[in-house]
């Protein structure tokens, strides 16, 4: 823990609290914005950073060079001076109270722009009931980068093993090549579902189990289309992790390209309720309906991700067709103002007669920054 630099820290963004620590600091290393954040929990019994905050900020400090990091003795300030970031081999043991899909999202944010392609190897809670799971991000943010053009060899997430919470003992490799622009994209036309796709997993429980989920699922879904698919994962032994569980992921693609979203996992032993495996699957599968309900181009877990694409693209228009935006989005709009400078033209589109009743959705415009990855090596 380093002495306070007062002159530096002066000259930082500050924030209060520890909501939404995440978008600030990733933002503050693609921006190279300084940050400081302060009254971190101070009022609680326990205050200052958790350990998997703490966690955090140590996988930023191994895919970064030269990023200076001070917390002061309480851990209830924090002063975050970006480096560079540089990519390459990195592996993490990620905490577990919050799961892989914590730390993937960010990363997801920030390894397109590295020096050299990542490949992070993240072990920890691959499914939870809290953060977007592995399987979830694979699914739909995977093909939403794709759509700005940051596709090429590699961009990949791959399951080795599973790991519950809240025991863990999951690993998860995710590969990201590097670009050094992003493309600019008009993303207005939600179109039809045309599928279906699911896995519905299940660990240190019996494999039958799997099989009710789907069954359950179906029978919702099977009224709407007949092109469904749900795929069945029950990993075995050391694959397996170290907690039980069991748990549904399921995606909507639409005629163009469009994937939309939802998923449920059974609760931690010992905490809550237990749910039986026909109850999640039936749940999840209006949890869909519902995503579909509200509408967009992308699903609500993606937003900030395609916001901040937009923003970082070059200095051409970029529109996004959204359904109503979450709160975490609603901030993440505020941070991108903060560090970017970018303000976007939000018009509201309400839903026409012949489509469903679903929430007012949301075009967003912008002009991107021309963001240029300063990190990348010349070939």
């Amino acid at each position: 823990v380093y002495r306070n630099n007062n002159n530096m820290a002066s000259q930082a963004l500050t924030y209060d609290g520890c909501n939404f620590f995440r978008q600030r600091l990733v933002l503050s290393t693609l921006s190279g914005k300084r940050v400081k954040i302060k009254n971190i929990r101070s009022r609680d019994d326990n205050p200052g950073l958790r350990d998997f905050e703490a966690s955090f900020i140590r996988l930023l400090d191994k895919v970064t060079n030269g990023t200076r990091i001070e917390i002061n003795q309480t851990g209830t300030v924090l002063f975050y001076q970006p480096g560079l970031l540089c990519g390459g081999s990195v592996e993490h043991d990620c905490n577990p109270q919050r799961s892989i899909g914590y730390y993937l999202e960010a990363l997801l944010m920030l390894a397109p722009f590295m020096k050299t392609a990542l490949r992070a190897t993240l072990r920890g809670v691959t499914n939870d009931p809290t953060d977007p799971s592995v399987d979830l991000l694979k699914s739909t943010a995977i093909p939403l980068m794709k759509k700005f053009g940051l596709e090429g060899e590699g961009l990949d997430i791959k399951v080795v093993k599973r790991g519950m919470a809240p025991g863990g003992g999951g690993e998860v490799v995710f590969t990201c090549p590097v670009r050094r622009t992003v493309r600019p994209v008009l993303f207005t036309d939600p179109g039809k579902i045309k599928r279906i796709r699911g896995v519905a997993y299940s660990v240190r429980v019996s494999p039958q189990m799997a099989n009710r989920i789907v069954d359950s699922a179906r029978s919702v879904l099977n009224q709407c289309l007949p092109d469904i698919y749900i795929h069945t994962d029950h990993m075995k032994g050391a694959n397996s992790g170290k907690s039980p569980g069991f748990g549904l992921t399921l995606v909507a693609e639409t005629l163009t390209g469009c994937f939309l979203s939802a998923e449920m996992s059974s609760t931690p032993q010992g905490q809550g309720d237990p749910v039986l495996p026909e109850d999640l699957g039936r749940d999840c599968a209006k949890l869909l309906l519902e995503e579909i309900y509200r509408g967009g181009c992308v699903d609500s877990s993606n937003q900030s991700l395609a916001l901040l694409f937009m923003t970082l693209g070059q200095q051409d228009v970029s529109k996004a067709l959204l359904g109503p935006l979450s709160p975490y989005t609603i901030e993440f709009l505020r941070h991108i103002r903060d560090f970017f400078q970018i303000m976007f033209k939000m018009e509201t589109q309400k839903a026409s007669e012949d489509e469903m009743k679903g929430g007012d959705k949301v075009l967003m415009t912008c002009v991107g920054v021309g963001y240029s990855n300063i990190n990348k090596t010349i070939k």
